[in-house]
C-alpha cells in the first residue's frame, strides 16, 4: 500500500512539474508573442525617413558603402558595410537603422552596378611588321578590358602586309558594356633588316647602387636564377648583397609540366649557409584561378622544408600574347592575389612582380605589396607614382661573385 501511495505521489509529482514547465514555457511564448507584437506596431507607426539619392549607380569594382546612396535618413545606420560591385547589374542592398526614436528598422534599395570604363589597346602612334608576315595584328596588340575577359578588337582601314608602306589605321576595342576606344596609328610594313646591331652594353656595378640608395630604411640584394649559373656566396656577402630573390623554377610555357631551376637548391643552401635572407619567384603561364593555385601548391612543395624569411612573388609577364588568354584585368588580378593568398595561410609574405608600365595599366588594386621593375638611365629614382616595396631597378648589375649580369634590387623596410 505505500508502495502504490509513493508511485502515486511520484506520478502527481512528475505531472505538477510538467505543468509549471508547459505553463512557465505558454506564458513566456506569450509575453514574447506580445513584445513582438508592440514591436511590430512601433515599426509600423515608426516614423521612417530614407530619401535615396538620383544616382543610384556604382561603378564596377568601385568601393561604395550603404550611406553612399542616401540623401537623408531619420537616424544612424547600423552597419554602413561596402557594397559588393564584382558583378555588373541590379543588386538589392538590405540595412537596418536605428531611428530618432530608438526603433530598429529594416530598409533595402536598389542600385545598379556598371562599367563606363573603356578598354585598354597598347599601342603607340606607330607599329611595325615584316612585309609578308602572317596578319595577327589583333592578336599581338594587347586588347584588354577591365570587366571584359574578351572585347572585340578590331582594325579600321585598309592595308597589306605584302607590300611595303605606311598605311594609317585605327584600331577600335569595344567592351560589353558598349565602351569604345580607338587608336590611331601608322602600321609601317617594312623589310627585314639585315647585318648586327651596334648596340652598346652598359654595366650597372653594385656598388653604385649602393652609394645611391643604402639608407636605414633600404636594403640592396639581387634576384638570381640558372641564368646566373652557381655564384659565389661569400663573395656575395662581402660585397653587400643584403638579400637574395631566388627562381624556384617554371613550367614549359603552356604545358603545365614543370621544372625546378637547375641552380635552385645550391642557391638556397649557399644563401642560408651565409646568412643572406632568401626571397622567392616563378615564372607563371597560369590561364586562370585553378592554374594559379596549382602553381602555388608546386612551389611550396619545393620550399616548405626551407628557409626562406622574405616573399614569394607571383611574376606573370605574359603581355605579348595576353589576348590569347582571355582574362579580363579583374581576373587577372584576382588571379594573383589567389596565388599570394595560398601563402598567406601557410605563414609567408606575398609580392606581385611586374613592370612600371603594366602596373600602371592594367594591374587593378592588388591586395600585396608590389615588387616594381623599372630600368632607369644612370640608376636614378623611378617615375612610378604608386606603392612599391621592391624596386628592379637593372639587369645589367656587375657583382663580386656572378660571372655575368644579374638584377638589382632595393628593398624598402618600411
Amino acid at each position: 500500500m505505500k508502495k502504490k501511495n509513493l508511485i502515486i505521489s511520484f506520478i502527481l509529482c512528475f505531472f505538477i512539474i510538467l505543468f509549471i514547465i508547459f505553463g512557465t514555457y505558454f506564458l513566456l511564448k506569450h509575453k514574447e508573442i506580445e513584445k513582438q507584437k508592440e514591436e511590430e506596431e512601433k515599426i509600423k507607426n515608426a516614423k521612417i525617413i530614407v530619401d535615396l539619392k538620383d544616382n543610384m549607380n556604382a561603378e564596377f569594382l568601385s568601393v561604395v558603402k550603404v550611406s553612399d546612396f542616401i540623401e537623408n535618413i531619420n537616424g544612424k545606420i547600423k552597419d554602413d558595410y561596402v557594397i559588393d560591385t564584382k558583378e555588373l547589374g541590379e543588386r538589392e542592398v538590405n540595412f537596418e537603422y536605428i531611428n530618432e526614436d530608438g526603433i530598429k528598422i529594416k530598409q533595402s534599395y536598389k542600385i545598379n552596378v556598371i562599367d563606363t570604363v573603356p578598354p585598354l589597346v597598347r599601342l603607340g602612334g606607330s607599329y611595325s611588321v615584316n612585309v609578308n608576315s602572317k596578319d595577327t595584328l589583333t592578336e599581338d596588340i594587347l586588347c584588354g578590358d577591365n570587366y571584359d575577359s574578351r572585347p572585340k578588337c578590331e582594325i579600321i582601314g585598309d592595308y597589306n602586309l605584302n607590300s611595303v608602306g605606311t598605311y594609317p589605321l585605327v584600331f577600335k576595342a569595344t567592351d560589353s558594356s558598349g565602351n569604345v576606344t580607338e587608336k590611331n596609328f601608322n602600321l609601317n610594313v617594312v623589310r627585314p633588316s639585315g647585318g648586327s646591331s651596334n648596340t652598346r652594353t652598359t654595366v650597372t656595378y653594385f656598388e653604385d647602387v649602393v652609394k645611391k640608395y643604402k639608407n636605414e630604411n633600404t636594403e640592396i640584394g639581387i634576384d638570381i636564377s640558372e641564368w646566373q649559373d652557381y655564384p659565389d656566396f661569400n663573395k656575395l656577402k662581402e660585397a653587400g648583397v643584403e638579400f637574395v630573390i631566388l627562381r624556384v623554377g617554371g613550367t614549359k610555357y603552356y604545358t603545365g609540366e614543370y621544372f625546378l631551376d637547375k641552380s635552385f637548391l645550391y642557391n638556397i643552401e649557399k644563401a642560408n649557409e651565409v646568412g643572406i635572407p632568401v626571397g622567392i619567384y616563378f615564372y607563371s603561364y597560369a590561364k586562370n584561378k585553378e592554374a594559379a593555385l596549382k602553381d602555388a601548391e608546386w612551389i611550396y612543395e619545393q620550399i616548405k622544408d626551407k628557409k626562406v624569411d622574405l616573399p614569394i612573388a607571383f611574376d606573370w609577364e605574359n603581355w605579348s600574347f595576353y589576348n590569347s588568354f582571355g582574362l579580363s584585368f579583374y581576373e587577372l588580378t584576382d588571379m594573383a592575389n589567389s596565388h599570394l593568398n595560398f601563402f598567406k595561410e601557410k605563414g609567408y609574405d606575398g609580392l606581385l612582380y611586374s613592370s612600371k608600365g603594366y602596373l600602371e595599366d592594367i594591374w587593378l588594386e592588388q591586395d600585396f605589396p608590389v615588387w616594381m621593375a623599372h630600368y632607369t638611365k644612370d640608376i636614378e629614382l623611378s617615375s612610378y607614382s604608386g606603392e612599391y616595396s621592391y624596386w628592379q631597378l637593372c639587369s645589367d648589375g656587375k657583382v663580386d661573385g656572378i660571372n655575368g649580369s644579374v638584377d638589382i634590387n632595393v628593398r624598402y623596410k618600411n
